[in-house]
């Protein structure tokens, strides 16, 4: 065709047909897919999350607590310091359901999520999916959180105590302490470590044309916890202050949280215990996702090997 000529108007209209049934077919067939999703396989996959999710909540969460209540000190540098109290066993109880509820959820919803967006907005799926896990999680990891910043604070001795008398002072209400800031905090940071840890993950498969190993995995694991641990870190703090001021009630919100800490201890207390909390959620997110790709991994095999016990024999 020559310079300056112009298509014909049957051959536009043709090239719009075509491009508008081939997106017809495409969106049909996500619609089609998501319809004949076997229910069966929507609830095997959340059963293995929950169990993935809190084999790997446990691991962590046993070894880094005490980096952990290390950085909450910090942050909440006002109470006066007292002798370190570790209650890993306490903390365990909701960190094992929390994590388990966490990777449950997000697992499906990333499968989901994946088959309606296109594989260029793949980003977008695994933010959605961590933050909605995240929301699901929050409920049973907010008594948790404010249980156990207590107790690192000093305020109660064991994690039944503790439960008993900030419900008996502060109300059921108390167990939530903190609510909004929590899900400040981890929603964005649930949603971007995971999205991180995931595009990495993509990329270096397509990179490297093989499935990842387990170093491979924990060290991407470590980079998405070290940098969103370091830019959540505010966040962190406020949170940490309205968990454990108990009844006093020293902020009145989020805001006002915000504004009495910049005014009366400037604007670099906001950063307060970044190096234990980049230190222990970069560890913990090696160890994190470690485990958990190791358990998925596992159970996976084990389902193969029930489905087709006859290929397990051959191995």
């Amino acid at each position: 065709m020559g310079r300056g000529e112009a298509m014909p108007t049957a051959s536009l209209q043709d090239s719009f047909k075509i491009s508008n049934s081939q997106g017809e077919r495409k969106m049909l067939f996500a619609s089609v897919s998501m319809r004949n999703e076997d229910p069966l396989n929507t609830m095997r996959t959340f059963f293995e999350g929950l169990i993935a999710g809190g084999t790997a909540g446990v691991v962590v969460e046993t070894a880094l607590y005490p980096i952990d209540t290390i950085k909450t000190r910090l942050q909440a540098s006002y109470l006066h310091r007292i002798l370190l109290n570790i209650a890993v066993s306490g903390n365990i109880a909701g960190v094992l359901p929390a994590s388990a509820i966490f990777v449950g959820v997000y697992e499906p919803t990333k499968k989901a999520l994946l088959k309606s967006f296109p594989d260029n907005l793949s980003a977008f799926a695994h933010l959605i999916a961590g933050a909605v896990g995240g929301a699901a999680s929050s409920l049973v990891r907010v008594p948790t959180e404010v249980v156990k910043q207590r107790m690192q604070t000093g305020q109660f001795a064991s994690a039944p105590n503790a439960v008993r008398l900030i419900v008996a002072k502060e109300g059921f209400k108390g167990l939530y302490a903190g609510y909004g800031s929590f899900l400040l905090r981890d929603l964005p940071f649930d949603a971007i470590q995971f999205c991180i840890y995931e595009q990495l993950r993509i990329g270096y498969k397509l990179a490297a044309k093989r499935d990842l190993n387990d170093p491979e995995n924990a060290l991407i694991g470590a980079f998405a916890g070290v940098f969103t641990g370091a830019v959540t870190t505010p966040l962190d703090v406020i949170k940490t202050r309205l968990m454990v001021q108990g009844s006093a009630n020293q902020y009145k919100g989020i805001f006002d949280c915000v504004q009495t800490i910049v005014r009366e201890e400037g604007p670099q207390a906001l950063l307060k215990g970044i190096g234990p909390r980049v230190l222990w959620i970069g560890i913990g997110g090696s160890i994190f996702f470690g485990v958990l790709e190791k358990t998925k991994s596992v159970l996976a095999q084990r389902r193969l090997n029930i489905e087709n016990p006859e290929s397990s024999k051959q191995d």
